[in-house]
């Protein structure tokens, strides 16, 4: 008889099932027994703008040294981010994407005794990798499926390793102001690392939210964690990056694979970190497209989160997996967040003004059989 393998492993991952990503294409279209031509993806708040031409063009001249490993300390995307953002190179970590970032924390802050603290309705990614390292997470309720700040504060005590909050948050949307994370920070104590998750940032305009980048100075448990799979349009190539004080930056790269960012991330990103005009346009799109989505469900009669990231999680009033089984049916994919604690909704991601309109004509079919 083999081992159980399962109960081998360490209590806190026995416990964990795999995070459940966005339905693929590919699966849906065998499903049904379409082209995946004919399918509309809005489950993964991906950049609707399709790749970079100057990063296609970086990439393919990348190509003859696929034989190399990749440069494990990333120097030249670590100066770029340096440079562009103000910030020492010594300051940056990177990351296969900034759920990377995250694991990272976890493994260097959080412990059995330890505890982490977030919001309900809060990234997955928070307490899956709090319980994988036998960590203890509390949850603080939310108030309008938004971050209770103070709550969060008052949840904090010795034994609290990290804090992590988001802005925009997803799957929500909501987000606070300079003036509620400067209290914030002002008041957690100093043992405590703050994460500050800043992955739809991009997409904010006019100053609405703080920038994570300009309290480091002033804050040393301070972490800002970023990536560039979204408004940069890399997902499929997995890159991100955290900003902290070399103290807490010295501490992840302890732990860093030397290899997590391939070197084809690595030559993109420095190309996209470059490119304002499709920075500048894909916000002019995901603007454009959330206008056009709270037009087409305020006519169909249902309410949504106020959002601030390149999604919409929208409120149908009951339980809402019949309404993403139909969807599915229509070709259209989107995300159930239940198990975010929020049952009657579903995230749909801003895409283009076409791939909108299939959505929007999708859902009137489905709610009116």
């Amino acid at each position: 008889m083999s081992a159980d393998f399962i109960a081998l492993a360490m209590p806190g991952v026995q416990k964990l099932s795999p995070y459940v990503t966005g339905k693929p294409i590919d699966e849906l279209a065998r499903e049904l027994g379409i082209e995946p031509a004919q399918i509309v993806k809005l489950a993964s708040n991906e950049n609707p703008l399709g790749p970079n031409p100057r990063v296609l063009e970086a990439i393919r001249g990348e190509l003859a040294d696929l034989t190399r490993y990749p440069d494990g300390s990333g120097y030249r995307l670590k100066a770029k981010l340096a440079e562009r953002f103000g910030l020492k190179a010594d300051q940056i970590t990177l990351g296969n994407g900034s759920n990377d970032i995250i694991d990272l924390v976890a493994r260097c802050w959080l412990a059995p005794g330890r505890n982490a603290v977030f919001s309900a309705h809060a990234f997955a990614a928070y307490p899956l990798c709090t319980q994988a390292v036998g960590a203890e997470s509390r949850v603080v309720p939310a108030i309008d499926y938004g971050h209770d700040l103070n709550g969060m504060l008052d949840a904090i005590d010795e034994h609290t390793g990290v804090v992590f909050i988001a802005n925009p948050n997803n799957p929500t949307g909501t987000w606070f102001g300079p003036q509620a994370l400067e209290a914030f920070l002002a008041r957690v104590p100093e043992h405590v690392l703050v994460v500050l998750d800043e992955a739809y940032i991009e997409f904010t305009e006019g100053g609405e939210l703080p920038n994570g980048l300009d309290y480091l100075d002033r804050y040393p448990n301070l972490l800002v964690s970023r990536t560039l799979c979204k408004a940069y349009g890399l997902a499929g190539l997995r890159v991100g990056y955290c900003a902290s004080s070399p103290q807490v930056a010295n501490v992840l790269n302890r732990v860093r694979q030397p290899f997590n960012v391939n070197s084809l991330a690595l030559v993109a990103a420095c190309v996209a970190l470059d490119d304002e005009e499709y920075l500048a346009e894909g916000r002019r799109v995901n603007r454009a497209g959330m206008a056009q989505m709270e037009r087409g469900l305020s006519a169909l009669g249902l309410t949504w989160i106020p959002s601030r990231g390149n999604f919409v999680a929208v409120d149908f009033g009951r339980d809402a997996a019949s309404i993403n089984a139909g969807l599915l049916r229509e070709g259209v994919i989107v995300r159930p967040i239940a198990g975010y604690g929020m049952p009657t909704f579903l995230r749909v991601s801003i895409g283009t003004e076409q791939e909108n309109n299939r959505f929007l004509e999708a859902l009137r079919v489905v709610l009116d059989q």
